[in-house]
């Protein structure tokens, strides 16, 4: 195999790295014990061999370009793999350690992954978390994720998934709002209620909501005039303050069914769920941070079923 890389463009590749991740030619040269001008030659030398520049350099400070950006998060991951390989040959790689960057969505990351993260980060104190929280679909290649909960299963065939749990959604409103709205006895009455909307991130439509009735799930599509969009928990906070009727996951009102502060509608269609599952690059060699953190999400979640009452 020809060779492509010597020694100074892989250690010039590991200073724009320190540079990208501190903001600052100072700084990486610090953190590596060379000159700052050491570290701009480094970087002057990628952007030649690229062709392109990869930091918008001031008199105060340095920011990436968009190609800086792309450029980092590969060269990120490509150091980071030949770190973890050799732990794995050197016999290293005893416990995990390492950042890992997660992608979750909003009521998700609430309401059952932040909760596990402290038990988490006291069995493994040498990993580093980085959690963003948000209904956007991210890129794992050029974002940089190591995992991401998802509320469907990927179109990407190079994504390995696994099905954490199957949520099951429940239909809840305050008993301040039935008082003056009136119950509901059928799955017809919703056309008379203000049923509170949610346009999915991903296509801007909005969600219809999901029963059980004759033993078959049934998808219906509700009007209402409140609608959130991005944070799905918005449509809880709206309900918990008694201006209509919404669907949610039954994990999110729990506490609200026990003390009272909502109530749950229509029981005898309840039972429809929607599965979160939990997707990360196919790899031959996963890093060990990686498959111990799959392994202890799922040992926690799956076994959970979302229960009726």
């Amino acid at each position: 195999m020809k060779r492509q890389f010597d020694d100074v463009l892989l250690g010039s590749i590991e200073l724009f790295c320190l540079a990208a991740e501190l903001s600052s030619f100072t700084a990486a040269a610090t953190a590596a014990g060379v000159t700052p001008a050491a570290v701009s030659r480094s970087v002057s030398r990628l952007e030649e061999r690229l062709g392109v520049r990869l930091f918008v350099r001031t008199t105060r400070q340095i920011r990436m370009t968009d190609a800086g950006r792309v450029y980092f998060e590969q060269c990120r991951q490509a150091l980071s793999q030949l770190s973890e390989a050799e732990r794995q040959i050197s016999g290293a790689q005893v416990k995990p350690s390492g950042p890992l960057r997660i992608s979750a969505p909003t009521p998700y990351a609430h309401y059952r992954l932040l909760p596990l993260l402290g038990e988490f980060r006291r069995k493994y104190p040498e990993v580093t978390i980085d959690i963003h929280v948000s209904n956007r679909n991210i890129d794992f290649a050029d974002e940089g994720y190591d995992l991401a909960i998802r509320g469907r299963d990927p179109a990407d065939s190079s994504l390995i998934a696994r099905k954490l749990e199957d949520a099951q959604l429940v239909l809840v409103a305050t008993p301040a709002y039935l008082k003056r709205a009136g119950r509901l006895k059928s799955l017809d009455d919703l056309a008379r209620h203000e049923c509170i909307q949610f346009d999915l991130p991903s296509t801007g439509k909005r969600i219809p909501w999901s029963f059980l009735r004759d033993g078959e799930v049934v998808d219906i599509v509700t009007e209402g005039g409140l609608c959130c969009a991005e944070d799905v928990l918005g449509i809880v906070t709206l309900a918990r303050a008694g201006t209509g009727v919404v669907q949610t996951y039954r994990f999110i009102v729990e506490q609200d069914l026990a003390d009272g502060t909502l109530v749950e509608l229509l029981p005898q269609h309840a039972g429809a769920s929607r599965p979160f599952i939990l997707l990360y690059p196919h790899a031959r060699h996963l890093s060990l941070r990686v498959r111990t953190f799959v392994d202890y999400l799922t040992g926690r979640l799956q076994p959970k079923k979302s229960r009726a009452g």
